[in-house]
Formats: structure tokens, C-alpha cells, sequence
């Protein structure tokens, strides 16, 4: 059903007629007063005066009727459109307490001097979320355990970290150690590009050989040369290679083995503050103990979280789900180039095409999107908000957090105009929260 509000001010005094055309789109009938745009194309006429040379007129004092003449009056008026656009859009959306979620259809209807301009503005809408349970969920919240085999492991990883790397001239590889070799690959008798090394060092059980290739050099002694017969995968990165037998003439030229200081007091004393090897796997266990507490609390948040959004049900609109998937793959993007990767090489290195990936990203999009919106909904059924002190407060955390001034992490966020958003993100905290305490305390 259509329905129309007038506004009874505003720059452009624009008056707007909502139509729901479809599931999660509107299309709004818009028109700006006669005299408005009016105004609006003579602001427009003088300002091309200023850039347009009419002879006999110094530049801006020539009349609007020779700048019209001159650039005519279809280009007159959709150079005034470009100007006002947006401005009236604006209104136009606030006007019909509408919620756009990407950029709209825009058709003119009517665009004269002397007339109302009117435009059509097909938008896809931020969708209605109807909500499940979200209270009292009962989810169960799993123990933090930490076993005697998880501080042994801590002990181990402490024991690689101060291991000493003692060179063997003689000797025989064994699983972790790092073998130093010469090597050539050949697929049927010939060598082939990027199959050749020399001085390579190469930590066995690392798995970044083909398969069947480390293993191979178990028990090879130090100057041997060895045969190594494998077959690389049917999906390597090389599609010339991919599927086919290899061999690989190999020469350990030396062993570089770890030897690990023996598990006790003198070990904690050297690797950490403490005088006993008790008291580091007491403060090794305190660690753990917090981590796992943190790890079960987090898992229980987000079952929470899961369990609530799983009970609600909304129409996602499409572009939504694309824009997110677009977010994702510009940010796995970003994070390829501060590794130094190419996006183009590892799309080559992984036999994948941006499509694929795109695709790849769509389940979590879709998941990430519907949290999104149930967890808005949550914020405004409560009713929840938050204070200009709640924000000042995550600003100065903002700011200590970077080492900025609290004025320039806030004059930063409104000059990239995600003021607002930050703003909901306090609000979703705060949401999150609720959740978490309604359901702590069945």
C-alpha cells in the first residue's frame, strides 16, 4: 500500500510517496517544488558563468539565457540534477524512514524549469527481522580443563624453543631433523623448471615437500646420495606436474639436529624466573587455566549468539550478502599483500578463481549478515543504548589502546563517517550482554 507524508521543511522541501514493489524493496516517488529547483538551475547557470568564456562578457556576468544558449538546456538541467542529488535523496530517504541498503534505481520522470522535478528511487531495504527465543536459552557453558598431557606439551614447545642446533658431519637423518641438501627433479628422465636446489635446508616432518619425499631421507646418511621416487598430487600448483611421477636425485650434505636441555630445575631456571621446574608448571598451569576459561567463556558467548540467531528467521536481500562478500575478499586480499602474496599468484598456487572464492566466502557472509541484523533487532526490542559517557569512555580505551589523542581517534572517525557505526558496535556489546546474562542466570 502507497502512502505519502509532506515535509514542511528541509532544503528542498521534497515530498516523497513510499511503495513496497517487492519483498525487501521500496520505491519512492519523489518531487522537489517548482520553485525550488528553479532556484536551483539559476545557482547552477551562475556557476558555469564562472567557467565559461561568452565574448563580450568578463567571466560570471554573462546572463543566463546566453549560458543556456551555450550549453543547452538539457545540460543545464542535468548538471543541476548532478549538483542537488544527492542532497535530495537524502531528504527523500529521511522523509520515508527508509533503511537503504545499496545505492538506488534512480529514473527522471520530470526535470523542467518552472515544474516540480520528480524522480522514481527503486531501493533495496533493510530487511524485518522476526525474532525466536533469545532468552533463556539454556546453553550450557563447557568446563575449563586443563590436563597434566596439556602442561607436558607447554614444556615440550619450551624445551624446541632453547634447543640447541648442533651441525652433524656424520650421522644419519631422523624424524626433526634438518637435513641439508642438494636435490634435481626429473619427470620422465628430464629435468623440469623449479625441481633444482642446492643447500636447501629442510626440516623433516615439516610436510613442506610432496608427500613421500622426507620420509625418503629417514636413515640416509650424511654424503649419500639417494633416490627418491614420488608422485605429486593430482592438484598441484603447477598444472604440468600435477598427478605425474617424479625423481629426485638427492645429496644430504650435512644434519642439523636439535638437542633439547633435559626437564628440570636447572631448565626452569635458564628459560624462565622460576627456581624449580614445579614452579614453572604451576604458573605454566595458571596460564593455561586462564586461557581455557577465556576459550570456554567465548565458545559460550558465541553458542549463545548461534543459538539465537538460529531461532530467528529473516529475508536476507541478495546485495547484502554480495557487498559482504566483497568486504571479505578485499580484506583476504589486503591481508595476502602485508605476506607479500599476489592475489593472482596464489589464485595460480591454489588452482582457484576469484569466483570460486567468492563463492567460498558465501556461507560465512550470509552467517555474518544474519547475526548482524538479529542482534540489531535484539538492541532495539530491549531498547538498548548507550550514553555519550559510554562513548567518550570506549573512545579514551580506543586511544589509549593506539597511543592517540582521544579528539583525533574521534574527529578521525567522523571524518571517515564511522562515527555511527561505532556507536551501534557499543550498542551490539551491550546486546551481547544481555543475551549472555539472561541466559547465565535460568
Amino acid at each position: 500500500m502507497a502512502h505519502g507524508r509532506r515535509r514542511t521543511k528541509g532544503d528542498y522541501k521534497v515530498q516523497v510517496k513510499t511503495e513496497n514493489i517487492e519483498k525487501n524493496v521500496v520505491e519512492l516517488n519523489v518531487s522537489v517544488e517548482a520553485d525550488k529547483f528553479s532556484t536551483a538551475v539559476a545557482q547552477t547557470a551562475k556557476k558555469l558563468a564562472q567557467k565559461i568564456n561568452i565574448p563580450g562578457f568578463r567571466k560570471g556576468k554573462a546572463p543566463r539565457r546566453l549560458i543556456e544558449a551555450t550549453v543547452g538546456t538539457e545540460a543545464l538541467y542535468h548538471e543541476t540534477v548532478d549538483r542537488i542529488m544527492e542532497a535530495v535523496y537524502l531528504e527523500a530517504v529521511q522523509e520515508s524512514e527508509v533503511e537503504p541498503v545499496a545505492p538506488p534505481e534512480i529514473d527522471f520522470v520530470q526535470m523542467e524549469d518552472g515544474k516540480d522535478f520528480v524522480f522514481k528511487a527503486k531501493i533495496t531495504v533493510k530487511p524485518e527481522v522476526d525474532l525466536g527465543e533469545y532468552k533463556g536459552l539454556n546453553i550450557e557453558k563447557e568446563a575449563a580443563v586443563v590436563t597434566p598431557e596439556d602442561i607436558d606439551e607447554e614444556l615440550k614447545r619450551g624445551q624446541m624453543q632453547h634447543a640447541k642446533l648442533l651441525t652433524l658431519e656424520e650421522g644419519v637423518v631422523a624424524a626433526d631433523d634438518i637435513a641439508v641438501i642438494d636435490f634435481e627433479g626429473f619427470v620422465d628422465d628430464i629435468a623440469f623448471p623449479g625441481g633444482k636446489g642446492e643447500g636447501y635446508e629442510l626440516t623433516i616432518g615439516s610436510g613442506s615437500f610432496i608427500p613421500g619425499f622426507e620420509d625418503q631421507l629417514i636413515g640416509a646418511a650424511v654424503g649419500q646420495e639417494k633416490d627418491v621416487n614420488v608422485q605429486f598430487p593430482e592438484e598441484y600448483q603447477s598444472k604440468e606436474l600435477a598427478g605425474k611421477k617424479a625423481l629426485f636425485k638427492v645429496k644430504v650434505n650435512m644434519i642439523k639436529r636439535k638437542e633439547f636441555a633435559p626437564l628440570d630445575d636447572e631448565f626452569a631456571k635458564d628459560t624462565s624466573d622460576f627456581a624449580t621446574l614445579e614452579e614453572l608448571k604451576a604458573d605454566i598451569r595458571e596460564k593455561l587455566t586462564a586461557m581455557a576459561e577465556k576459550k570456554a567463556e567465548d565458545d559460550y558467548q558465541n553458542n549463545i549468539i548461534a543459538k539465537a540467531v538460529e531461532n530467528a528467521s529473516v529475508e536476507i536481500p541478495p546485495v547484502m550478502i554480495d557487498q559482504r562478500i566483497e568486504q571479505m575478499f578485499s580484506d583476504f586480499e589486503q591481508n595476502l599483500a602485508y605476506q607479500g602474496i599476489d592475489m593472482q599468484g596464489y589464485m595460480q598456487y591454489v588452482n582457484r578463481t576469484e569466483s570460486d572464492l567468492r563463492e567460498q566466502f558465501r556461507p560465512q557472509a550470509v552467517q555474518m549478515v544474519k547475526t548482524e541484523l538479529v542482534i540489531e533487532k535484539i538492541s532495539a526490542t530491549e531498547e538498548i543504548a548507550v550514553t555519550p559517557e559510554e562513548v567518550e569512555e570506549g573512545l579514551t580505551k580506543m586511544a589509549a589502546l593506539y597511543k592517540r589523542d582521544v579528539a583525533v581517534i574521534a574527529d578521525m572517525l567522523i571524518q571517515r563517517g564511522e562515527i555511527d557505526h561505532y556507536r551501534q558496535s557499543l550498542i551490539n556489546e551491550k546486546t551481547v550482554k544481555l543475551l549472555v546474562d539472561q541466559n547465565r542466570n535460568v
